[in-house]
């Protein structure tokens, strides 16, 4: 069995290279102008050299794993004909759902707060 540092290290690193490899595609997605499937599939081709090199690890949050379905996402459309806009409708849909969860589990109202030891 591995060193528990190296295998924390592992995932870190793995996670941040997801967190690099889907950011850089959907920041394209977002500045550029007329993206075409042809552009999408080589910005693809190019982020996914660094995700590649590493080894893939398990994840076991659901944050990451969410991350890590979002890039096998990315990855199925590249090789799918589908066009750019749904693409991009999609990928922002997934981003915007990912967003959303990260949030509700950071977030929470007072009002679902314990007052019973406020003194009232």
């Amino acid at each position: 069995m591995a060193n528990p540092k190296e295998e924390n290290a592992k995932r870190i690193r793995y996670v941040r290279l997801l967190s690099r490899f889907v950011s850089g595609i959907l920041s394209y997605l977002a500045k550029s102008d007329h993206p075409t499937k042809e552009q999408f599939d080589q910005k693809v081709t190019m982020n996914f050299r660094f995700l590649e090199k590493n080894e893939a690890v398990k994840l076991y949050k659901d944050e990451y794993i969410a991350l890590e379905g979002m890039a096998q996402k990315i990855l199925n459309f590249q090789s799918s004909d589908t066009d750019i806009a749904t693409i991009k409708e999609e990928l922002f849909y997934a981003q915007n759902q990912l967003e959303k969860r990260i949030n509700a589990v950071r977030y929470k109202k007072s009002k679902h707060d314990n007052h019973a030891q406020d003194g009232w």
